[in-house]
């Protein structure tokens, strides 16, 4: 009797340490970061950018580098999409970054290790043979590239993950052009009231100003789609708000997305979006705030208000609503310059918020030194949730 109770107590316990680690599992934290690891973050004023700055900064130990990834290590993301990082060779670039800095404590944090990854090829710097920015010249790049940029995969994305990426099913959309969706909002030139682009240049521009990917993600063997992107921001250009119009239609095509429209088609020519009862989580700077002097609240209305989307939790920081006082929405800001642009968004189906928040320590702390200017890291925040797959 005595060792059937002793069996008993040990299936007990090992039931009860299995039932922990799954649970433990199933809970996931999203994060999106703007980590200003571009080119242009690593090149002094009046300087020529080149191509290969961001791997020059990463083999200098560049001091930014180093506190974003002191960052990361602190919050802990199972899953993190970076926005701004060149799309360089990636033995030089994301592999070199988890490597030499992710697996290496910083500032005596825990390394943390992300087996899996994800970059591919952007629109920003992709050139054409067009004048897009109607400024007489045909440079090919910055104004007149399929997305603005000084060359090709300049502000590029990554995603890194503690979790298997189903790299057979990835969807990107980055050849998808803007002519194919309908009711796009084409600006118009003031000047002489006639369409901003001529018949050519709209039959060819793509939409994406970078891209946009689905990632099915495997955890605890449910499919999360990361559903990541990065939008033009709405502003540098004119009256004819061209860059403004664009920002909502990229926008309006994750919303699209997720509603599973059949205009849709990826780089493979797959149509359509998710399908139904799918879980996803919307990561990116969108460029879009809500509320503001900044806002553009018909744009992101789009997500907030869609019912597939969980909005219902704002990440907040204490950091934010201290360097802003005056500001009524200071707390849900993330980035520097006053807004809130950088977006975790689920899905309602299949997973619940547990918690969240915006990496921006207020000026008595330790870790301020990590985001007191662009210099320590970036004029974006780190913002994360806390999620649990039901």
């Amino acid at each position: 009797m005595k060792g059937n109770l002793s069996s008993i107590t040990l299936g007990s316990t090992l039931f009860c340490l299995l039932l922990s680690n799954y649970v433990a599992a199933a809970q996931l934290r999203v994060a999106t970061f703007n980590v200003s690891m571009d080119a242009t973050n690593y090149t002094p004023r009046k300087t020529p950018v080149k191509s290969d700055s961001l791997v020059s900064a990463l083999k200098a130990e560049h001091s930014q580098i180093k506190n974003i990834a002191e960052i990361i290590q602190r919050v802990r993301p199972d899953i993190i999409l970076l926005n701004e990082f060149d799309y360089v060779p990636k033995e030089q670039g994301i592999t070199y970054f988890k490597s030499h800095y992710l697996n290496v404590s910083q500032n005596n944090q825990a390394a943390i290790d992300y087996p899996y990854f994800y970059i591919a090829p952007v629109n920003t710097g992709l050139a054409t043979e067009f004048d897009l920015d109607n400024d007489g010249k045909k440079t090919g790049i910055m104004g007149d590239a399929h997305g603005f940029g000084f060359f090709e995969g300049h502000y590029g994305m990554a995603v890194l993950s503690r979790y298997p990426i189903d790299l057979d099913k990835v969807r990107t959309l980055p050849t998808f052009k803007y002519k194919d969706m309908p009711n796009a909002q084409m600006p118009i030139d003031p000047t002489t009231g006639k369409n901003w682009y001529n018949e050519q240049e709209w039959q060819n521009i793509r939409l994406s100003s970078k891209s946009f990917w689905d990632l099915p993600i495997s955890v605890n063997n449910k499919t999360v789609h990361i559903l990541a992107s990065h939008p033009t921001p709405p502003v540098f250009d004119g009256l004819e708000d061209r860059n403004g119009k664009r920002n909502h239609d990229e926008v309006r095509l994750v919303a699209d997305y997720i509603n599973n429209a059949d205009y849709i088609y990826d780089d493979k020519g797959k149509k359509g979006g998710l399908n139904a009862q799918s879980r996803f989580v919307i990561l990116g700077d969108l460029n879009a705030a809500p509320e503001g002097d900044k806002q553009r609240t018909i744009t992101t209305d789009q997500l907030l208000k869609h019912p597939l989307v969980n909005a219902s939790f704002i990440p907040q920081s204490a950091g934010a609503k201290e360097q802003y006082p005056q500001h009524s929405h200071a707390k849900n800001y993330s980035a520097s310059w006053q807004a809130r642009v950088d977006y975790v968004l689920p899905s309602h189906y299949g997973l619940k918020i547990i918690d969240g928040g915006v990496f921006w320590p207020t000026k008595n702390s330790q870790l301020y030194r990590l985001i007191k200017d662009r210099n320590a890291s970036s004029d974006h925040r780190l913002v994360w949730l806390d999620l649990r797959l039901e």
